[in-house]
């Protein structure tokens, strides 16, 4: 087998080249013992100066002896060694096992922003967070490096316990005039049980974020589900307002486990320029389920009864996480990296059970739930896409929450007809997400080349966000227009249609941007950001019957198009001009420290 070049070579280490014998060592009794190559060392050190302006430092050095280390024999024999064991072997040549070149025990300081290949800085940076790295940047424990099918795999259930999230927030729309009339209440009581699931959404995810950020993905995302069954299991029970206010609201926090994870689970696994391709993994399923869920709801209430619609949700929540509880595995990179700093240092149980690691879960625990309130308060980046997908979200809850009704009411349609409208929003949004994504990922990469040669940064999403935002305001005015003059309903479907392809692209863009500055604190980050959509999500539902009373669907949609083009239409320059002065802003010594592959 032939050795393969290894990706940190070309750094411009001095290497010396012996002709006429097998290098397998080059100490200095191998020197003695081969005259030859003695004399060449001789002639070559002083046919030139030596100079040694590019010798790896120590903490390299360590990944390319401990990588090299690992390749196979076969790759090992022959006379010929590999890039990574010619490179190591420079390094202790000179010293850099530790000692210098007479023996002598120094530690030089190694300073991460001179290496410039990002895969090495990357391996360095996490040795210096966390006391432990990958073996090599082709570490098979490395989620980078894990193959393709279970990426792919792990992308599927977690899509499909967030298709059954986003199908619980909109499910009941189609089931709103039954409920009222079985619970004898308003329908903006009824809208008050419809958005209070948003309500959990917007808040579950500061604990979220903070446990996963302290002991991973898996095991909070398999808690939070079964926190979601329960409640959500309970809500039809009795039959009154107050129980499904109070279960919807915490079914929420419970299915924000895997709204908040699914996103940074995958970065996890996927570099920056593959953050687009993860998205349409991630998004066919979730991009249906707004619109599945009045579907299904009316089918299932009109078919069976209401009641059964809670109970179907949570029976497939359930089968799924038994899916995720065999198949998915850890993929957070920090608590990888620590559970191999723990096992090197020898960390017992005992150690782990003791007052002391109490205290300290406690404090982590605190700084977790603090820190995506934090950056919300003191990243102006986090606040800019906050209020972007606040507004986003909130209108396609608005429109979701009365698209039903419209037909129902206006156009005479049974519960059934009118739920099956919610096909043009579902094939809308699966078109935007796996069209979307790969388009967003070869704009990146063009991008990077053109103009960074080859280094990506966020900045070079903002152009995949001009159509997205250009779109919404038209889709709005089209619907609503055409639904005030009772139009013929494809022309309704097509404005719906049209304002989901916006509004997923603008999603996938700002989702990706923010995962680009916010690697390892991408929960947190997203929690930040939700916490606002939700909670418009939550309350623009409620006055949704209002408005259309008070100005029709007309000026009501009017009215929504221009406040979406007063504070969003500008952001697509303000990205790309100043957004890494605005990324600045606020950033601590420590945020967006561990680079992204």
């Amino acid at each position: 087998m032939t050795c393969q070049p290894h990706p940190f070579s070309g750094h411009g280490n001095v290497r010396v080249h012996f002709s006429g014998y097998k290098r397998e060592s080059i100490s200095a009794i191998n020197f003695l013992a081969q005259p030859r190559a003695f004399i060449t060392v001789l002639s070559t050190l002083f046919a030139s100066p030596p100079t040694i302006p590019a010798i790896k430092a120590p903490a390299e050095c360590h990944i390319l002896r401990t990588h090299s280390q690992m390749l196979p024999s076969s790759e090992k024999t022959g006379g010929t060694l590999c890039e990574e064991e010619r490179q190591a072997a420079d390094c202790e040549s000179f010293g850099f096992d530790g000692s210098d070149i007479q023996g002598n025990e120094k530690q030089p300081e190694t300073r991460i922003d001179d290496v410039s290949d990002p895969q090495l800085r990357r391996l360095l940076q996490l040795k210096e967070e966390y006391g432990s790295t990958w073996d090599g940047p082709n570490d098979p424990d490395d989620p980078y490096n894990w193959p393709p099918s279970r990426k792919i795999f792990m992308g599927i259930i977690l899509s499909l316990a967030q298709l059954i999230t986003l199908m619980t927030a909109s499910i009941i729309s189609a089931a709103l005039n039954d409920i009222v009339a079985d619970l004898h209440i308003s329908m903006s009581e009824a809208q008050m049980i419809y958005s209070a699931y948003f309500l959990g959404l917007a808040f579950g995810p500061f604990i979220v974020a903070a446990f996963s950020e302290m002991h991973g993905r898996k095991w909070v995302w398999i808690a939070g589900n079964i926190w979601y069954i329960l409640w959500n299991a309970l809500s039809p029970v009795g039959k009154s307002k107050d129980m499904m206010v109070v279960s919807r609201l915490m079914a929420g926090l419970g299915a924000s486990a895997g709204v908040t994870l699914t996103g940074p689970t995958m970065a996890d696994m996927y570099g920056k320029k593959d953050r687009g391709k993860a998205a349409t993994i991630t998004a066919l399923l979730p991009s249906l389920g707004p619109a599945l869920g009045p579907i299904v709801g009316g089918v299932v209430t009109q078919l069976i009864e209401w009641p059964w619609i809670f109970r179907i949700m949570s029976i497939s929540t359930f089968v799924i996480t038994l899916l995720g509880f065999v198949y998915i595995q850890e993929s957070y990179t920090p608590v990888l990296l620590r559970r191999k700093a723990r096992g090197r240092s020898g960390a017992t149980l005992q150690k782990a059970l003791s007052w002391q690691f109490c205290a300290n879960f406690l404090q982590r625990l605190a700084l977790g739930i603090w820190r995506p309130i934090r950056l919300l308060l003191t990243r102006p980046i986090v606040q800019l896409i906050a209020i972007v997908l606040a507004l986003n979200f909130a209108i396609y809850s608005l429109l979701l929450g009365t698209y039903a009704t419209l037909f129902i009411d206006s156009y005479g349609q049974t519960q059934s007809v009118s739920a099956l409208h919610y096909i043009a929003i579902a094939v809308a949004a699966t078109a935007a997400a796996q069209i979307g994504g790969r388009l967003m990922d070869r704009l990146y990469r063009y991008l990077s080349n053109q103009q960074n040669d080859g280094e990506g940064k966020p900045e070079f999403r903002a152009p995949y966000l001009i159509p997205g935002v250009i779109l919404l305001p038209i889709s709005l005015v089209l619907y609503g227009w055409a639904a005030e003059y009772r139009v013929s309903w494809p022309v309704v479907d097509i404005g719906a249609a049209i304002f989901a392809l916006g509004s997923i692209a603008v999603t996938q863009m700002l989702f990706a941007y923010q995962l680009d500055e916010f690697v390892e604190h991408g929960a947190s980050a997203s929690a930040a950001t939700r916490v606002l959509s939700y909670s418009l999500g939550f309350a623009f539902p409620i006055f949704a019957p209002k408005l259309y009373e008070q100005l029709g669907y007309g000026w009501g949609n009017s009215m929504l198009s221009l406040i979406w083009i007063l504070f969003c239409f500008p952001l697509p320059v303000v990205l790309w001009v100043w957004g890494e002065k605005i990324r600045g802003w606020g950033r601590s010594s420590k945020e967006g420290r561990v680079e992204g592959a």
